[in-house]
């Protein structure tokens, strides 16, 4: 592989919520820790951490957060790929969201530390901070 990435794991547990598309960002989004809000035509998804996401909204939890740490030019090609391929060729499903300086994946809980050794095997650091 020839991108190395420096890695480190966000702390947490994350919740990826869906809402309808009309709503309006929730309240409960706000607070410390990672945190994202994508409108599309059809949805309102919300990821935040999983203990401030209402009972009664549709969510997937027990998410952790790596994320890649740059920023990274716009037109650099393969930095998503070369954190996806590992993971995913290792059968760990991914949850990825983007930001202006670098990329959140997220991953199963139970499969943090096996993602991270994948990860570390395909030539990335993992990072404490």
């Amino acid at each position: 592989m020839s991108i190395s990435l420096k890695i480190r794991v966000v702390p947490g547990l994350y919740a990826v919520s869906r809402l309808d598309a009309t709503a309006v960002i929730p309240e409960w989004l706000q607070g410390s820790g990672f945190k994202a809000a994508v409108h599309s035509d059809d949805e309102l998804t919300v990821v935040c951490l999983e203990e401030r996401v209402p009972c009664e909204i549709k969510k997937d939890k027990g998410w952790a957060c790596l994320r890649t740490i740059g920023p990274f030019p716009f037109e650099a090609a393969g930095i998503v790929k070369s954190v996806i391929d590992p993971l995913s060729d290792n059968g760990i499903g991914v949850f990825v969201l983007c930001t202006f300086d670098g990329e959140h994946i997220l991953v199963p809980s139970d499969q943090v530390e096996p993602a991270l050794q994948h990860l570390k095997a395909a030539g990335h650091v993992i990072s404490a901070n």
